[in-house]
C-alpha cells in the first residue's frame, strides 16, 4: 500500500494510509459519490447496500429471534411466567451493559403486568456473575424464574446450585462460551460454540440480545392472544437503553448494532426515560445526545455505581418513574464518578510505572495491593492505548487473590486466551470476549500466567502492531475544517467501535501557538498555506512524542495534522477544530 501523503513513519511511529479507496487513482468506471456514500463504502458497505446503511433501521437489520439457539424456549418460559404472574428476578452485571440489559427486561415485564425484582452483585463482596449462594437466596425468597443478563455463560457451579433449588434460570449473555454449557433452562448467547446462524450476531452486546428476547416474548404472547384485552408494550421505546449499553460496552457498531444506536439516540432525545434524562442533566449535557455522550458522559456515570458506589444504583435509576428519586440518584452517581476519577488517576500512575519496566512482554500484566477493583478495567484501557498492546491490570487483596481486567487491541483475542488459561488451571476464574476480559488469579500464579500469555499471544500482538496503519478518509486545507464539514461527516454515523469516526488530514501547517492545558492536553493554533488557521488539541499527549513535537515545532517546520473534526462546544460559538491522533513532518 502506498503511504498516504508519503507518510511512512509519523511522529508516533506509524505509517498513514487511505481508508477504502480514498486517495487512490480511479479507473474509467469510477462513479462520483456523495460524501456519505464515500464514508459507507470505505467502511465495507457494498454499493448495492448503500441505501440500507444510509439510514439504518431496526426493520432493515433485525433478524428473526428464533434463529438463535434456545431463544424460543426462553421466550416460551418467560411468557408462561407472565401469564401465570410468577415471581421473576433479573440478575445483572454491575457494568452499563448489565444495568441496561436488566433495566430493559424489568421495564418490559412491568409493562406486561409483572413486578420483577433486580439483583446486581456487589463488585467487591460478590465479584462478577451469579454466585450459587445468591441464586439460592433469590430462589428461597420466592422467585420461580431467574434471568441472568450479561453474565452466566461460565457460571457452572452457581447454576447447578440453582437447579438443585428447583428454580428455572435463563441465561442471556454475549461472552465467550466453553464447549460445555452451564445447566440452565435456556442459554441465549450468539457466542455459543454450537450457535448456527445466530453466530453472525456475535458482536451484539448483552442488551442487544435482551432486546431480541423481548421481541420473541412479545411474539409468543401476541400469538396467545394476551393483548386482546390489554395494550402491547412498545419495545422500540426501550431502544435508548439498547443504545447506551451497546456504546458503553464498546460493541462493534456494525449492522444491527448500528441500527440500535441510530434509532436509540432518537428515542433518548425524546427524554422518555426519566433516569436517563436526569443523568444527562447531572452531566451537563445539552442538545441531542450523541455516541460521545453515551460513551464518555452517561456510561461512566452508570458504571460509577458499580465501581465505587452501590452496585444497583444504575439499574434503579434506569427503571424509576419517580422524578425526585431519579434526580437524587443521578446526583449520587455524579459524585461517585468524581470519586472514581481520583481513584483511577492514582492507580493509573502506579500501573504505568510497572508496565514501563516490562516492555518485552507481549501483554502488559501488572498488579498491585490496595488497588481498587472498580477502576482496573479503565486503567487497563489506558495502558492499552499508551503501550499499543493488550494490558491486564490485577488488584490483589490481602489473601493473595487478585481480580483482573484486561483490554486488547484489534487482531488479538484476549478473551479466548483467558479462557484457555483458566482451562489450564492458571486462573481461578475468567472469561470475556476478543477485546476485553475479566479474571481471578492467585498471586503466586501471576508469573506463570504472564508466560502463558507471552507464548500464546506474542505472534498475534507482533502481527497486529506491524499491521498498524493510521487510516485517513480525506485531506483538507485549514479552511476545509469547518462546521459544515463536521455536519456532513456526522451523516455517515453513528460512529464507534467497528465503524470508525472519519479521520482527516489537514495541512501542511505551521504551528502558530502551542501550550499545555488541563490534564496534560496539548492545544495548538496552526496556520496553513491557504492563509487560514485552525485550532487543534491532542488529549493527554503532553509527555508523548506527539505532544513534544507540537510544543517544539515552532514556525520553521511544516506538519500534516491527522485527527477528527469536531465542533468546539466550549467557546460558545460554532467553530470547528481537530482532535488529533497523530502528526507528521511535511518537510
Amino acid at each position: 500500500m502506498t503511504p498516504a501523503l508519503s507518510v511512512s513513519r509519523s511522529i508516533l511511529g506509524q505509517p498513514w494510509g487511505w481508508r477504502g479507496r480514498a486517495g487512490e487513482p480511479q479507473d474509467d468506471g469510477f462513479v462520483a459519490d456523495d460524501l456519505v456514500a464515500q464514508l459507507l463504502l470505505a467502511r465495507g458497505v457494498t454499493r448495492e447496500a448503500l441505501d440500507l446503511h444510509r439510514l439504518p433501521t431496526i426493520r432493515g437489520f433485525m433478524p428473526d429471534p428464533s434463529l438463535f439457539r434456545d431463544m424460543d424456549a426462553a421466550a416460551e418460559r418467560l411468557a408462561a411466567a407472565v401469564t401465570a404472574g410468577e415471581a421473576v428476578t433479573v440478575f445483572g452485571d454491575y457494568d452499563v451493559d448489565g444495568a441496561t440489559s436488566a433495566a430493559l427486561l424489568i421495564r418490559l415485564l412491568r409493562a406486561l403486568g409483572l413486578d420483577p425484582q433486580a439483583y446486581i452483585p456487589d463488585r467487591l463482596m460478590e465479584g462478577y456473575g451469579p454466585s450459587g449462594e445468591a441464586l439460592v437466596r433469590i430462589a428461597r425468597g420466592g422467585a420461580r424464574l431467574i434471568v441472568t443478563v450479561d453474565c452466566g455463560a461460565q457460571a457452572f457451579d452457581a447454576l447447578e446450585m440453582a437447579a438443585a433449588e428447583g428454580v428455572d434460570v435463563i441465561v442471556v449473555d454475549h461472552h465467550k462460551c466453553a464447549a460445555a454449557l452451564p445447566r440452565a433452562f435456556a442459554v441465549v448467547n450468539p457466542n455459543r460454540l454450537d450457535e448456527g446462524e445466530g453466530a453472525a450476531h456475535g458482536h451484539l452486546a448483552a442488551v442487544g440480545v435482551a432486546f431480541l428476547l423481548g421481541a420473541a416474548l412479545l411474539r409468543v404472547l401476541r400469538a396467545r392472544g394476551y393483548f386482546a384485552t390489554r395494550p402491547e408494550p412498545k419495545l422500540l421505546d426501550l431502544l435508548d437503553l439498547v443504545a447506551l449499553g451497546t456504546v458503553a460496552d464498546v460493541a462493534q457498531l456494525r449492522g444491527l448494532n448500528r441500527a440500535f444506536v441510530a434509532q436509540g439516540l432518537k428515542v433518548m432525545a425524546q427524554g422518555r426515560n426519566r433516569g436517563l434524562a436526569a443523568l444527562a442533566r447531572a452531566a451537563g449535557l445539552t442538545g441531542a445526545p450523541t455516541c460521545t455522550d453515551l460513551g464518555f458522559a452517561l456510561g461512566p456515570r452508570i458504571n460509577a455505581g458499580g465501581r465505587v458506589g452501590r452496585a444497583d444504583l444504575g439499574v434503579r435509576l434506569l427503571t424509576s418513574e419517580d422524578d425526585g428519586e431519579v434526580e437524587a440518584m443521578a446526583a449520587e452517581l455524579n459524585r461517585h464518578n468524581e470519586e472514581r476519577r481520583a481513584i483511577e488517576l492514582a492507580v493509573t500512575e502506579a500501573a504505568e510505572a510497572l508496565a514501563m519496566a516490562q516492555d518485552n512482554r507481549a501483554v502488559a500484566l501488572v498488579s498491585g495491593r490496595g488497588w481498587h477493583p472498580g477502576v482496573i478495567g479503565i486503567v487497563a484501557g489506558r495502558l492499552k492505548e499508551k503501550l499499543g498492546r493488550p494490558a491486564i491490570v490485577v488488584a490483589l487483596d490481602d489473601h493473595g487473590l487478585g481480580k483482573g481486567s484486561g483490554r486488547s487491541i484489534a487482531g488479538v483475542d484476549l478473551g479466548a486466551a483467558v479462557l484457555a488459561a483458566k482451562d489450564m488451571g492458571l486462573l481461578v476464574a475468567g472469561g470475556g470476549h476478543a477485546m476485553a476480559a475479566g479474571l481471578t488469579v492467585a498471586a503466586d500464579r501471576m508469573d506463570a500466567f504472564a508466560d502463558f500469555l507471552d507464548e500464546r499471544l506474542a505472534a498475534d500482538v507482533a502481527r497486529a502492531r506491524d499491521d498498524r496503519v493510521l487510516l485517513l478518509d480525506a485531506i483538507l486545507s485549514c479552511g476545509g475544517v469547518a462546521p459544515s464539514l463536521v455536519e456532513a461527516l456526522e451523516a455517515g454515523g453513528p460512529y464507534g467501535a467497528g465503524w470508525p469516526s472519519p479521520r482527516v488530514a489537514a495541512g501542511p501547517v505551521r504551528i502558530v501557538k502551542a501550550d499545555v492545558v488541563g490534564n496534560g492536553h496539548v492545544r495548538i493554533v496552526a496556520g496553513g498555506d491557504d492563509g487560514r488557521s485552525i485550532k487543534a488539541i491532542a488529549f493527554r499527549q503532553a509527555d508523548s512524542a506527539l505532544g513534544q513535537a507540537l510544543l517544539g515545532a515552532g514556525r520553521d517546520r511544516r506538519l500534516w495534522l491527522a485527527g477528527r473534526a469536531r465542533i468546539d462546544g466550549w467557546s460558545g460559538g460554532r467553530q470547528a477544530e481537530l482532535h488529533l491522533d497523530d502528526a507528521a513532518w511535511a518537510d
